[in-house]
């Protein structure tokens, strides 16, 4: 490992640079899939490496992610970070030293009710996040591939609308619904009905093209984003927010973006992400790289 003081990189006193002082600590945080993770979910080594040699310089990593925890937990270890990660978008953040939930928000009560009542009166094959793990049903394993690498715990029932998993005491991380553009726009407009001020959803094609194009929603309390994550984290490791960066690759990382001090976009994210961007790396998830492009650019650390 080597540990430089790039031109990019941190910043010593009496010194003009575009990195980060170096009179407080930092924050690192960093996006699975497609950023950490190629399609397969397997981390880049040179990410890792990278990862490994910003702890050991004194850089608080933390990993930001769509994914629950169960499918988060591993990485996270592989890594070496021990400190608060942030899963299913913000909504659940857990100190991954000893996998403790630090914040949980979920939907509970007459809020769960009437978010099963949504999905199910459309008529849509869906999906229930809960106590870190998915629940489904045998209309929902042709989309298993869609969510598996976001739990290692997934647990079938006859019929998802009657799973268990809906009475966690803690509380429903978030949901997916997928099927045809219509039954998912309805399922939307009664969301937008009943759920407006508890939950936060959008619609997002799965698959475009007839005669099978399908659409998704996902639904999941309001109040957590990936901003709200960052910001938490960094409040709890003491980091002064212009002294954090993130490395993301799509649309849910835009308010990390929007709150980081510095943030390093994919080299395949969209356009959107990517103006929001103080960084644009050339490096995409599927060659890896992007991230220890990253830590060399903000901190000036590189590893061999």
């Amino acid at each position: 490992m080597a540990v430089t003081d790039a031109a990019e990189g941190l910043r010593v006193p009496g010194r003009r640079g575009n990195g980060l002082s170096s009179a407080t600590p930092k924050l690192l945080a960093v996006d699975l899939d497609g950023t950490l993770l190629d399609r397969h979910g397997r981390p880049h080594e040179a990410d890792v490496r990278a990862l490994r040699a910003a702890i050991a310089a004194g850089v608080r990593v933390s990993i930001i992610t769509g994914r629950l925890y169960s499918g988060t937990r591993a990485i996270a270890q592989r890594v070496g970070v021990e400190g608060a990660v942030g899963c299913a978008d913000g909504s659940h953040l857990v100190c991954a030293a000893d996998h403790t939930t630090l914040l949980h928000l979920g939907l509970r009560g007459n809020d769960v009710r009437l978010l099963r009542n949504a999905l199910a009166g459309a008529g849509v094959t869906a999906f229930v996040f809960a106590d870190d793990a998915i629940g489904h049903d045998t209309e929902g394993a042709p989309f298993l591939g869609y969510v598996s690498t976001w739990s290692t715990d997934i647990r079938m029932q006859p019929n998802v609308f009657d799973h268990e998993l809906w009475s966690s005491p803690a509380g429903i991380t978030a949901a997916i619904a997928v099927g045809p553009r219509h039954r998912i726009a309805d399922a939307v407009r009664a969301l937008e009905r009943d759920l407006a001020a508890a939950a936060f959803f959008v619609m997002f094609p799965v698959r475009r093209g007839s005669p099978d194009e399908v659409w998704a929603t996902l639904v999941r309390a309001a109040g957590g984003t990936k901003g709200t994550a960052i910001e938490w984290i960094a409040r709890r490791e003491g980091v002064p927010m212009a002294d954090t960066v993130c490395v993301g690759d799509w649309l849910n990382d835009l308010p990390m973006f929007e709150m980081a001090g510095r943030s390093f976009a994919m080299g395949q994210a969209p356009d959107e992400l990517k103006a929001k961007a103080t960084d644009v790396l050339d490096e995409t998830g599927e060659e890896g790289g992007g991230v220890a492009r990253a830590v060399a650019k903000a901190f000036g650390i590189t590893s061999a």
